[in-house]
C-alpha cells in the first residue's frame, strides 16, 4: 500500500470509528509511528482530520465557538422547530408533568409547543424561557436561581445547583453544543456544564434535542455520557459510529 492510499484508508478509519490512535495505525499498516504522524500532518493540513495528540479524529469535530442566544435562535431555526415538534410528540407530557427545560435554543423552540390544558410544572434555568412561559395561565412556571450569563440567559451556580440536587422530575429537555461518542454531551462554559449535570441528575428521563450541526463536534466541558441519554432527537441521519452506538446503547433516536 503506497502513501496515497494508506491515507485514504486512515480518512475512511476515522469517518467510520470516529477516533483513531497513532500506534494503532503504525501497527495495522506495519509502519513506523513517525510514518502515521506525517500522514496525520498531511490530512489535517488539507482538512481531511483533525490532528490530536496520539492520533486523530474526525474534521467536524473542531468547536465552533460559542454564540449569543439571539444569533443561536436564529441559527437552523426551521431544524430546531422540526426537532421541537418531534420531541413534543415523543415525550407526550401527562397532567401534572414536571419538567425541566434547559436553556438551549432548540428547548426554547419546544417551550413554545407545549401543549395546554395539563396543568404542567416547567422548571428552567433560561430567563427568556421563564419570561415566554410565564403569562400561560395553565402552567405553573418556576425558574431557578444563580447568576444569569449575559451569552445564554442562563442563570448557573451555587443557587441552580443547590435547588436541584432536591428536585425529582419527570423528563429534563436538554441541549448541548456538541455530541461526540468519545466526549458525550458538551458545552463550553463549566458553570453551565454544571447546572446541566445537575438538570440529569434530578430527572427520571432525559431527551435531548440537537440539530445536525452539533453533531460531532467537542466543546471544552463533557455534562454528560451518551448513556445518561433516554432519547435524542435531531434532524438529520447520524454519522458513524453513533448511528450503531446509540441505538445498541438502549438510546431512542428520532429524527425530525
Amino acid at each position: 500500500m503506497n502513501a496515497e492510499q494508506r491515507q485514504q484508508d486512515i480518512v475512511d478509519a476515522v469517518a467510520r470509528e470516529g477516533r483513531v490512535s497513532v500506534v494503532d495505525l503504525a501497527s495495522r499498516y506495519d509502519v513506523t509511528v513517525e510514518t502515521i504522524r506525517r500522514d496525520l500532518a498531511a490530512l489535517d493540513r488539507v482538512g481531511a482530520l483533525r490532528k490530536v495528540h496520539g492520533g486523530a479524529v474526525a474534521a467536524t469535530v473542531l468547536a465552533l465557538p460559542e454564540t449569543a442566544v439571539a444569533e443561536r435562535e436564529l441559527s437552523n431555526a426551521a431544524a430546531k422547530q422540526a426537532i421541537a415538534a418531534a420531541a413534543i410528540a415523543a415525550v407526550a407530557p401527562r397532567p401534572g408533568a414536571v419538567l425541566l427545560l434547559d436553556a438551549g435554543t432548540s428547548v426554547s423552540s419546544l417551550a413554545r409547543l407545549l401543549p395546554e390544558g395539563l396543568g404542567l410544572t416547567v422548571i428552567t434555568n433560561s430567563v427568556l424561557t421563564a419570561a415566554l412561559l410565564a403569562g400561560r395561565e395553565d402552567l405553573t412556571v418556576r425558574v431557578l436561581g444563580g447568576h444569569v450569563r449575559g451569552i445564554t440567559q442562563a442563570a448557573v451556580g451555587p443557587e441552580a445547583l443547590s435547588t436541584l440536587a432536591q428536585l425529582r422530575v419527570d423528563v429534563a429537555i436538554m441541549g448541548a453544543n456538541g455530541l461526540t461518542a468519545e466526549h458525550g454531551l458538551s458545552t463550553p462554559d463549566p458553570d453551565e456544564a454544571s447546572v446541566k449535570r445537575a438538570m440529569i441528575r434530578a430527572a427520571r428521563r432525559v431527551v435531548v434535542l440537537a440539530d445536525a450541526t452539533k453533531i460531532g463536534q467537542e466543546h471544552l466541558v463533557s455534562f454528560a455520557d451518551l448513556d445518561d441519554v433516554d432519547i435524542l432527537v435531531t434532524d438529520a441521519p447520524l454519522p458513524a459510529p453513533l448511528a450503531t452506538l446509540l441505538p445498541e446503547s438502549g438510546i431512542e433516536v428520532l429524527t425530525a
